[in-house]
């Protein structure tokens, strides 16, 4: 990372109280097989040593930093990483959770699948769980792939495994909609991103998410909105997000804020 070019790409880790996981997700950023990285932390106001976790981490590398940003929400702090990313000048962008591990060769497969085709705007990377190549997990990643492509029209992957290129994903109005405050807002913005171009993906495009992540079923939707999500042509997803399921997730209060609360863990 001793590059004084522009990066090509900026690595945005948002974090809030991740003590037990960031140091080995940061430390993955920093092995990726490129020098035309930037990595951007973005601490969302935690209360425990994250920051000084990170700190530490990034020390000695001049194309890492970390921020503080004080709003609280994930998406507030993606915002505040894209803000940056486009002041470093970068072409493209990867969001990536603090509790996720990425192989190495991350962004560089994640290069070569956004390609020189500018009607791809983006990268969807499928989580998964134990040995890459387990029979279980070539079966999951293979069906995963097929199933993006039949449902190409919404997303399949969490924000920790999206990677857009920074001019559309400016165009669509960013991962922070102020009009959506709820969960879910992944997919809400793989619904925005999909209205100025296309998204690709490849079975062997993974990441490693904390198995924790299985236990937040009080944050998610249920099996009818789910369903109906699958079943919705993309033409009509503006209603089904802003006219069924808003209404629906704020009555139930399942805004975004309410990650903070981790009661699953």
């Amino acid at each position: 990372m001793q590059s004084t070019a522009p990066p090509k790409w900026v690595i945005v880790i948002a974090f809030y109280n991740e003590a037990k996981f960031i140091a080995p997700t940061v430390a993955c950023a920093l092995a990726q097989d490129r020098d035309d990285i930037a990595i951007v932390c973005v601490d969302n106001a935690s209360t425990d040593n994250s920051a000084e976790i990170v700190a530490e981490a990034i020390a000695g590398h001049p194309r890492a930093m970390l921020v503080t940003e004080s709003n609280q929400g994930h998406t507030f702090a993606l915002r505040r990483g894209l803000t940056l990313a486009q002041d470093l000048g970068a072409q493209n962008i990867a969001f990536w959770d603090a509790d996720t591990a990425y192989p190495p060769h991350y962004i560089s497969r994640a290069d070569q699948l956004l390609g020189s085709d500018p009607r791809v705007v983006g990268v969807q990377a499928f989580d998964i769980y134990g040995p890459y190549d387990s029979l279980k997990n070539i079966i999951i990643r293979q069906r995963m792939a097929l199933t993006a492509s039949l449902l190409s029209g919404q997303g399949h992957t969490g924000t920790f495994g999206q990677c857009f290129r920074i001019a559309p994903l400016v165009a669509c109005g960013g991962p922070k909609n102020d009009d959506w405050p709820f969960v879910l807002y992944d997919h809400e913005l793989i619904h925005r991103i999909l209205k100025v171009g296309r998204l690709t993906h490849a079975a062997d495009h993974v990441c490693w998410p904390a198995p924790r992540r299985t236990q937040k079923g009080h944050v998610r939707w249920n099996l009818t909105e789910r369903l109906l999500y699958a079943l919705t042509p993309y033409a009509v997803k503006d209603w089904f997000f802003y006219r069924f399921l808003a209404p629906r997730l704020r009555a139930r209060g399942m805004f975004e804020a309410g990650l903070r609360v981790r009661d699953w863990e």
